[in-house]
């Protein structure tokens, strides 16, 4: 073990290391009736000191994080049934002016990742299906019906990015193109 790091919450339920390795986020389930803070962390890695516990101020827990393979922006996965927009600088503030809507969340753990060229957000959802959101426009572009439970992940392949994994919560796996 080289560093150990307390964030003296409940669960931590995401990493996501921002680029050049020298600060990372981690999202949590510490949300209680009367506060958000602590939702999303932001540390430093060489200190283990939190940088900030203010990043995300609505009441719902982020089961994922994801960085654009291109901007300076990752994605919170919320259990709100929306997909908020950070800026990966410091302060990471939230983009107001888009959120990605449409897909449920329902207390599933359900992930979220952009294509190779960061042109598409995908995400799963609770009722088996997949969304393919545009990145600029926040809009649906395309849905599947993936599954029969809870699509929890949808990945692209890191080689081949016209091909893309999906699970379900019962553990069945499936390979698109």
């Amino acid at each position: 073990v080289l560093r150990v790091y307390k964030a003296a919450v409940q669960q931590t339920l995401d990493i996501l290391f921002l680029p050049e390795g020298r600060e990372f986020l981690t999202s949590t389930d510490a949300v209680s009736r009367d506060s958000a803070d602590r939702t999303i962390i932001a540390w430093d890695f060489q200190s283990a000191a939190k940088i900030s516990n203010q990043i995300f101020h609505e009441r719902y827990t982020c089961p994922s994080l994801a960085l654009h393979p291109k901007e300076s922006m990752f994605v919170a996965q919320t259990n709100g049934n929306y997909m908020a927009l950070f800026s990966a600088q410091r302060p990471y503030r939230i983009n107001k002016k888009k959120r990605y809507e449409g897909h449920k969340v329902e207390g599933f753990a359900v992930g979220c990742e952009f294509s190779p060229d960061g042109t598409l957000l995908v995400t799963g959802s609770s009722d088996g299906k997949v969304f393919f959101y545009n990145y600029h426009t926040s809009r649906i572009i395309r849905t599947l019906s993936a599954h029969k439970e809870a699509c929890v992940s949808a990945i692209f392949h890191p080689v081949l990015p016209s091909l893309l994994a999906t699970c379900d919560w019962a553990g069945e796996i499936k390979i698109w193109q």
